[in-house]
């Protein structure tokens, strides 16, 4: 499910979509996330193994962030290369798919079926078994994790 425009008020990318990835290294994106991310997207290297994916706008705010880090710090240095040389934008083509880079698919080791899933102001496109994995693993402490990470300032 994608939350956009007039309906809502808001655009934010949410859902979970399985998708396959061609012998060329192809994925189609949903058109419901399309719709909020415009015609071409970043895609770079994300945590946990995954892929990020980001609209124009949303990159844009967040390498500002980074070029406010400090660069005298190694882990600042180290993060910033890690996340930005892997960057690529992308144009979806008139089948609303995306070419990835064999470098990227490497990475998030991507085989046959993908999940996509939308994460507020980003895509995330994991191999299907290491998602499914990362549900299994992490399905019991979440509620710990709610509890510790709105404590003090959220009632959900």
């Amino acid at each position: 499910m994608v939350l956009s425009g007039e309906k809502w008020g808001i655009f934010m990318l949410t859902g979970e979509y399985t998708h396959s990835i061609d012998e060329k290294g192809r994925i189609i994106i949903p058109s419901k996330i399309r719709s909020v991310i415009g015609n071409n997207i970043i895609i770079t290297r994300g945590m946990d193994g995954c892929l990020f994916g980001y609209s124009k706008e949303s990159w844009e705010n967040l390498v500002s962030k980074l070029e406010t880090l400090p660069f005298t710090k190694k882990d600042n240095r180290n993060f910033i290369r890690f996340f930005t040389s892997g960057a690529i934008a992308l144009e979806f083509d008139k089948q609303g798919r995306i070419n990835i880079p064999n470098y990227l698919s490497e990475y998030a080791n991507l085989l046959d079926d993908v999940i996509i899933i939308g994460v507020i102001n980003r895509i995330e496109i994991w191999n299907k078994e290491k998602w499914n994995n990362f549900l299994r693993d992490n399905v019991e402490s979440l509620s710990d994790i709610s509890e510790n990470l709105f404590a003090s300032n959220l009632d959900l």
